[in-house]
């Protein structure tokens, strides 16, 4: 849940008195504010500042509020913008609301008012991350499934069932979808807190799917290519930076001795990296030392082998733990873990004919050392 303190609005007026009324009445809130007493001033601050929430007059000299809320719009389509219009304005107001303004508030400004529009502007921007979070979350979930897809001849299991019950599971994570963004539509907080019930509950279908499909299946033959070096740690970034949103962990790649191409089935062993470090994350997030957490992640040559270094400071793990992490469904992390993820790392790892080592000092820290035969 986003904290009011977290929230910063832009205050675009060219009235001095009142951007400093609607200032004085956000930032006893909590709010973060920053003014600007024209459309081109305020385009230059968000550029700078990316305030979360817009609120401006339409009329100003230099550049109107319409064409602000345009120029917004088009560098970052979510933020919210409330305008701010006088009596009489409708044509404007109509054209601000297809330009798609969130709301207007009309002069004299009600801070009651003010209060309630800036509230809804906040709990959508709280929904869209949720639902922003849930949906990285099923991308994962339905990413790990469709690599797991093809071994399940030993089940006995034809094609067309498995396609239905994946139709059905996709039918229930569009409900909760359209839910949610009804009760976002209407402001209806209740209705929201439904569809994301609703995505929860498909997110758990599909985990259970997965863990399903996992104990009876076989191994598929690797598409292995040529991949370029850079490019595949970006993504490996890109996927680690939603994960580490809200945390104060540090994820240090050091990229300056990986060779320039790697060669590998690419999706299995990103699905493999990202599942030891969520791994890492889970560790470093349940450390309750006091101290600043980081994950190292690092690609080698060595010899004829690829080496992948992943390294945390979390809470370590002592050499029980060590000896079951790759076992099916053991998990360290009692409800919160699904048991089977460091399982396919190592599954994939070794379908590719490399190992992984694992060295940890309970308290203190764990490195993965992955290594793959270099094919590049």
């Amino acid at each position: 849940m986003i904290d009011i303190n977290q929230i910063s609005i832009l205050i675009v007026d060219d009235e001095e008195d009142i951007r400093d009324v609607l200032e004085i009445a956000l930032k006893d809130i909590g709010y973060t504010v920053f003014l600007a007493e024209n459309g081109e001033k305020a385009l230059d601050l968000f550029k700078s500042e990316k305030p979360d929430i817009v609120i401006t007059d339409i009329k100003m000299p230099v550049m109107d509020g319409i064409e602000l809320l345009r120029r917004i719009k088009r560098e970052k389509l979510e933020t919210e913008v409330l305008m701010i219009t006088g009596h009489g304005d409708m044509d404007l107001t109509i054209s601000s609301l297809k330009n798609e303004a969130m709301d207007f508030i009309t002069k004299p400004v009600n801070v009651d008012i003010l209060e309630i529009a800036v509230g809804k502007a906040v709990e959508k921007i709280v929904a869209r991350q949720k639902l922003a979070e849930y949906t990285e979350k099923l991308e994962l979930l339905i990413l790990e499934k469709s690599k797991l897809a093809d071994h399940l001849s030993s089940l006995g299991l034809m094609i067309g069932t498995i396609s239905h019950n994946i139709k059905g599971l996709l039918t229930n994570l569009d409900g909760g979808i359209y839910v949610a963004q009804s009760g976002l539509k209407s402001g209806n907080n209740k209705t929201v807190e439904e569809g994301i019930g609703l995505l929860e509950q498909a997110a758990d279908r599909i985990k259970k799917m997965i863990m399903d499909i996992l104990l009876y299946s076989k191994e598929r033959k690797l598409d292995k290519t040529v991949v370029d070096t850079k490019i595949f740690i970006q993504q490996i970034k890109d996927i680690i930076k939603l994960k580490l949103k809200g945390t104060s962990i540090d994820f240090i790649c050091n990229d300056s001795h990986s060779p320039p191409t790697l060669y590998f089935d690419r999706e299995f062993i990103v699905a493999a990296l990202i599942n030891i470090l969520d791994n890492a994350i889970d560790a470093c997030k349940a450390d309750a030392q006091n101290k600043e957490h980081e994950i190292r992640f690092e690609i080698l040559k060595s010899s004829d082998q690829l080496v992948i270094h992943i390294k945390d400071n979390g809470c370590g793990m002592d050499s029980q733990t060590k000896e079951k992490i790759f076992d099916l469904f053991f998990s360290s992390k009692k409800t919160k873990g699904t048991g089977f993820g460091l399982y396919i790392s190592n599954s994939i790892v070794k379908q590719h004919g490399g190992l992984i080592q694992v060295s940890s000092i309970k308290g203190k820290e764990t490195e993965f050392k992955i290594s793959l035969p270099d094919m590049a």
